[in-house]
């Protein structure tokens, strides 16, 4: 039988958690609708420009890493490139703040940037897919990042990581609360 404060914790934790989530969904739409604009700025069927072996400055199971100078192929404006650097950065920000906010403990804090982070891709993507029907498959290629170099790959590798994202930011934030009652 659970105690008053037993309950209290664990809801409280919920409640953390379902915030969390719903900040995350929200702001993957607005993060989904900057892109719908970039993609009409750059054109209505853009897509990643081909890129030669060496300007891949490492390559690993689903991510290239290009060298610096290749966001200047991706995005030819450099005051638009600069912005959306900027942006991105923001978006980890606003993302590490939410996280700040829920957790108490360094390591809660890191489960609920990963819980956001994670929640906030996926959603991403689906918002693209309503709004544009892009991606039409996991297959596509994508831009990730351009932050601190571009980072291209399968849009199934970031859902397939932010899913262990959810997954083990929501086990160790569980766990956490069980430690606590």
């Amino acid at each position: 039988m659970e105690t008053n404060q037993q309950i209290i914790i664990r809801l409280i934790m919920r409640d953390l958690m379902f915030k969390v989530a719903i900040f995350a969904i929200a702001f993957a739409f607005v993060e989904a609708s900057v892109v719908v604009y970039l993609r009409h700025l750059l054109g209505v069927n853009f897509t990643p420009p081909q890129l030669q072996r060496s300007e891949i400055l490492f390559l690993t199971s689903g991510i290239a890493f290009l060298e610096p100078q290749t966001a200047l192929k991706i995005i030819t404006d450099t005051t638009l490139l600069n912005v959306e650097r900027i942006r991105e950065a923001a978006t980890l920000v606003m993302l590490a703040s939410v996280a700040t906010l829920a957790g108490k403990l360094f390591w809660e804090r890191v489960a609920f940037f990963f819980l956001a982070f994670g929640i906030w891709d996926i959603f991403y993507y689906i918002f693209l897919k309503l709004a544009i029907g892009w991606p039409k498959t996991l297959t596509d290629l994508d831009i990730f990042f351009l932050l601190p170099t571009p980072w291209v790959g399968p849009v199934f590798v970031p859902i397939f990581i932010s899913l262990f994202l959810i997954v083990g930011s929501l086990l160790y934030l569980l766990r956490l609360n069980k430690l606590r009652q």
